[in-house]
């Protein structure tokens, strides 16, 4: 009856694991989804338009009657609304809102300029009741002041409300009131509205009237409705007509609480107002006659002159700063030479002394039109706004202020086809009509040739037009982002120029001297080169997206503390005379494109041998702030896989830094040799799948731009065609586990067929050795975890979304499962035989309690062994750890999500792993207790499982190794950094196993008592002595034979179990 009721408890058991297992782990999709799309209907009001005429008298007066052709309601909203302008309040007295200047949690704001902003939005436009001079709206108003980049840019819910929090203070006023037409300043539009919101309230102390700051805790505020709010509009934007400008006033009486001092606002056109190019005489002033000459005009570099020009200008210019080059040339006083071009240098970019790190240059608005000339490029129009922002501003927030102020350049200009030069004339600040701050000539120009010395997709010069605003000539530029290429050249066709070539070659020759390992690594090995069966163009580009990687590193050889992480971006602008991209040709002729290389074998004989490539390589970390970008050119060598190049980083700083430096090219320090490394694409289990990055100066070891040697190595990269290898290698290892786990099914299999045979040694097969044979069928299905194989070098090498959803390797994987439960289900099978034959036993001979073989000592002697060397190895890891503080703290990385694991929990999973390879242990201390003379267990099945257990040591041993420095945990079971999953670990463990299997043959093959005599010298005996009385193996057999010393019951009985 026991044996009934454990059998159903272990059905159940086995059952909810299936369900566990082949579940579907994923909710239904409906059942956590989130509308984004639900929008709410707000219903405006319009209950104070009689108070908003009484207090907008003076400005109806003056209004004028509506044009017919005014926009709808949709163009109103947008050409009314701007974002992130600029506000003040006179006097100090009054201040409208507080500012808590504490740093804001998570941010490094505490060195940043707060800044006032203010945004304003025409949320509903009443054409229903317009009258002929007016029309009724509502508007919001949001105005704060922050540093630390989260003021909001839009219109929520339009409840006045007050927020404040350190580094921010936010203000929404709601309104209601009309829009009119004047023709006031030219003609202007105007709102003029009345608010309520919810202030915050001022102490009555004028010093201090933010009292209540100091003791957190609810805002005091008090609901005001006496607010008004007055904008005017420019009828037409131009050049010199673009600012809008407002105040907000308080109808309040200077004695009442909510008075607050005139709040004025500034704003310029938002990108959906109508810009109106007229300024032809004030750009006439820059630009006349066209084209400007300056150091870009005499041919030097070539520039785009095509049809598309208005398209790419957007493309490279939308949200992307611009770097303002050093005054590294300038020769005049430290005034003159530190000035940033017009703009007004606050304190951080005078700190600069005219190197103007940090400082960024953002073209906003960009306004451009284009005509079409016959099917040819037609000149084009533009207009936008420079905007420069100093290092001690958030760039993110700063670069979307609108408000006209010392550090905005508003521009208007012509570009033709004929030069390629787009020259603006810059106006600064606040414009007046009489232009007298219109004294900047800008002009931009995008290049199409690219050097190493010219790496930059658009640059162009700030320069004075007259003595009266003289400054040196301030240049800015934006580095090409490779990446992005197919963006910017969709429509042109840019072409690199080599320089560097020659001197590539001596590097060449200094870093590849003739040797027998450089034969046999040609010889042997691939790496990546041209593709025989693609045309030349394709197999330009596939290279070059082989030689691209993104992967972090870490210094070779690796020194004994924990050194920063490196983050490593090499990318290929060009290989040969393809730049960028196969795509970016595709518009071109396609007779060279269609053959492939090898056709024209004299042609590209040369080709395949040492091939030009052009790179940039990128350096992020601590201690590579030298090294952020690296210009590199020269030659790739794809029979050993390396490549040889000449370096040049940007060094250009202040004139006081660089004017005694005579050896640089065009700011550059071009003295530095670079050679990169590849891994093979064949033979990646056997070879470490790693680059090596060197980079060394030639220069003396007193010059000041010299630099010690940095050599680095990548962790696993992975090359185009591996990434169907990687599946493959996925695929590969969940093969050799499901053979590994049929082999395992087998032995168990071959076990309970020994034992109808060989009854009497049944009950002396340790059901500890079982149990640990269980644990570890029954840990992969329950955790998850991968079963035997467990560091998996797919995953270390990418965690994608093909991986997750390959068909075949979820059947793979599912194969797996059913297999672990088959294992599970035969070895409870084995488990319930053996308890049974026990029990049975003891029932035959209940005066004999001794006779029958127990596991308790057995499992007392396991656990107290593996207790202390689990003991053991969290000595050796804390030895380890206090050896090496920082090493001990690296990252800990589980697949997907980082987490911190707890020292001792990662030792136990480990050491669990060690538990399951030495399962024969428990059969080994069991059959010294209990004096065997029989053979239970077959040698298939202990030298087979043994195997089994091996073959991942063996696997991990031969395979290519993995060394990943910063992420220690690779799976869930093995931790490379413990002795016992070293490679040391993968050549003892096995041994240790055999040995063990080795023992369990003898104590079968000969009985205790000959072992005793074996291993008796004189009075000392090797093998302990236990107090234990073994029944004669003929009582054993008859006991279990049903109808012998039991008669019909005992069958009986035995059929009930069975």
């Amino acid at each position: 009856m026991k044996m009934f009721q454990f059998s159903a408890i272990a059905l159940w058991f086995v059952c909810d694991l299936l369900v566990v297992v082949l579940a579907n782990p994923h909710y239904p999709e409906g059942m956590y989804r989130f509308d984004r799309d639900s929008h709410v209907t707000y219903s405006y009001k319009y209950d104070r338009i009689g108070e908003v005429q009484k207090q907008c008298a003076s400005v109806l007066s003056a209004s004028s009657e509506l044009r017919s052709e005014y926009s709808g309601i949709t163009g109103m909203k947008g050409e009314l609304s701007f974002v992130n302008g600029d506000w003040r309040q006179d006097g100090g007295r009054f201040p409208i809102m507080p500012f808590d200047a504490d740093k804001s949690p998570g941010t490094l704001s505490e060195d940043r300029t707060p800044l006032n902003l203010v945004s304003f939005w025409v949320t509903d436009v009443d054409h229903a009741h317009r009258m002929k001079k007016l029309v009724p709206v509502n508007g919001l108003m949001l105005m704060g002041i922050t540093r630390d980049g989260n003021f909001v840019g839009n219109a929520y819910d339009g409840n006045p409300d007050f927020k404040l929090w350190p580094s921010h203070s936010q203000l929404s006023i709601p309104f209601q009131g009309v829009y009119t037409e004047s023709k006031k300043n030219g003609g202007e539009r105007v709102l003029c509205l009345l608010g309520n919101t919810m202030l915050p309230t001022r102490e009555a102390d004028p010093a201090n009237p933010w009292e209540w700051m100091k003791n957190p805790g609810d805002i005091p505020l008090s609901e005001d409705d006496q607010i008004l709010l007055v904008l005017h509009y420019p009828l037409t934007f131009t050049l010199t007509n673009r600012i809008i400008s407002g105040e907000l006033r308080s109808l309040n009486r200077e004695s009442n609480s909510k008075y607050f001092d005139v709040v004025h606002i500034s704003s310029q056109l938002g990108k959906s107002a109508k810009f109106s190019f007229g300024s032809q005489h004030v750009v006439s002033k820059a630009c006349n006659p066209y084209p400007y000459k300056d150091n870009f005009t005499n041919d030097v570099i070539s520039v785009y002159k095509g049809a598309r020009f208005c398209e790419i200008l957007e493309e490279i210019t939308r949200e992307k700063p611009l770097s303002v080059v050093p005054n590294w040339r300038c020769n005049g006083t430290d005034n003159f030479c530190s000035k940033l071009g017009p703009f007004l240098s606050d304190k951080e970019i005078k700190s600069t002394d005219g190197g103007f790190q940090d400082v960024k240059l953002y073209m906003q608005e960009v306004i451009c039109e284009q005509a079409a000339s016959n099917g040819n490029a037609g000149s084009a129009r533009v207009s936008t706004v420079f905007r420069a922002v100093s290092p001690s501003e958030n760039q993110y927030t700063a670069a979307k202020r609108s408000g006209p102020n010392n550090m905005s350049l508003a521009t208007e200009g012509i570009w033709k086809p004929s030069s390629g030069q787009l020259c603006m004339v810059g106006c600064l600040g606040f414009i007046d009509a009489k232009e007298s701050n219109c004294n900047t000539r800008i002009c931009l120009y995008i290049p199409t040739t690219f050097s190493i010395k010219q790496r930059s997709i658009i640059l162009g010069t700030l320069s004075p037009i007259n003595n009266s605003s003289a400054f040196f000539p301030l240049s800015f530029e934006q580095l090409v982002i490779p990446t992005e290429l197919w963006n910017y050249f969709r429509f042109t066709h840019p072409n690199y120029s080599y320089s560097k070539i020659d001197l590539a070659g001596i590097v060449l020759e200094k870093n590849e001297p003739f040797s027998f390992t450089t034969v046999i690594k040609k010889s042997l090995l691939t790496f990546p080169k041209l593709e025989d069966n693609e045309a030349f163009q394709d197999s330009l580009s596939l290279l070059s997206e082989d030689l691209t990687f993104h992967v972090s590193g870490f210094p070779d050889p690796m020194p004994n503390v924990m050194a920063p992480r490196v983050d490593i971006q090499m990318e290929i602008l060009s290989v040969g005379p393809l730049f960028g991209r196969y795509w970016y040709a595709q518009n071109g002729t396609t007779g060279e494109q269609e053959t492939p290389y090898h056709a024209n074998a004299a042609e590209y004989t040369e080709k395949q041998l040492l091939m030009n490539v052009s790179a940039q390589l990128s350096l992020t970390g601590k201690g590579y702030g030298n090294f952020s970008v690296l210009f590199l050119e020269g030659l790739y060598d794809p029979h050993v896989g390396k490549m040889y190049l000449i370096g040049c980083r940007d060094v250009r700083a202040s004139w006081k830094v660089l004017y005694q430096s005579y050896d640089l090219e065009a700011g550059m320090d071009c003295l530095i040799e670079v050679v990169v490394s590849y891994p093979p694409t064949t033979t990646r289990w056997l070879v470490n799948p790693t680059a090596t990055i060197s980079i060394e100066s030639q220069r003396t070891d007193d010059d000041a731009l010299r630099f010690n040697s940095i050599k680095l190595q990548t962790f696993p990269i992975i090359y185009r065609k591996q990434r169907e290898d990687v599946l493959s290698h996925r695929g590969v290892e969940g093969i050799l586990r499901i053979l590994t786990l049929s082999l395992a099914v087998g032995c168990i299999l071959s076990q309970l067929f020994y034992i109808k045979h060989n009854v009497d040694s049944l009950p002396y097969i340790s059901v500890v050795m079982l149990g640990v044979q269980a644990l570890g069928y029954s840990i992969p299905l329950v955790t998850g975890a991968e079963a035997l194989f467990k560091r998996m070098v797919s995953e270390s090498y990418v965690s994608s979304g093909e991986l997750e959803n390959s068909e075949w390797l979820h059947v793979i994987d599912y194969t797996v499962k059913l297999l672990l439960i088959v294992s599970l289900l035969l070895t409870l099978r084995l488990f319930q035989k053996v308890w049974k034959s026990r029990i049975r036993l003891q029932t035959r001979t209940p005066l004999e309690p001794l006779g029958v073989p127990s596991d308790k000592r057995v499992f007392l002697c396991t656990f107290t062994i593996h207790l202390i060397g689990y003991v053991i190895v969290l000595i050796i890891h804390g030895t380890k750890t206090s050896q090496k503080p920082l090493r001990a703290n690296t990252y800990v990385i589980d697949r997907e999500n980082s987490h911190s694991v707890l020292g001792w929990a990662t030792e136990l999973e480990e050491y669990s792993g060690l538990v399951q390879d030495f399962f024969l242990f428990p059969q080994i201390i069991g059959n010294l207790i209990w004096h065997i003379d029989c053979k239970p267990l077959r040698k298939l099945y202990f030298i087979g499982i043994t195997l089994v257990r091996l073959l991942p040591h063996i696997y991990d041993y031969i395979r290519a190794p993995v060394p990943n420095p910063y992420f220690s945990e690779d799976s869930e079971f093995v931790n490379p950094s413990l002795d016992f999953y070293s490679k040391f670990g993968d050549i003892a463990i096995p041994v240790i196993a055999v040995i063990l299997a080795i023992v369990v043959y003898i104590q079968q093959r000969w009985s205790y008592e000959k072992l005793s005599q074996i291993l008796t010298f004189g009075q000392y005996k090797l093998l302990p002595s236990f107090r234990y009385e073994r029944l004669p193996s003929k009582s054993s057999e008859t006991e279990l034979v049903p109808g012998v010393n039991g008669g019909a019951a005992n069958e009986k009985e035995q059929v009930d179990v069975e």
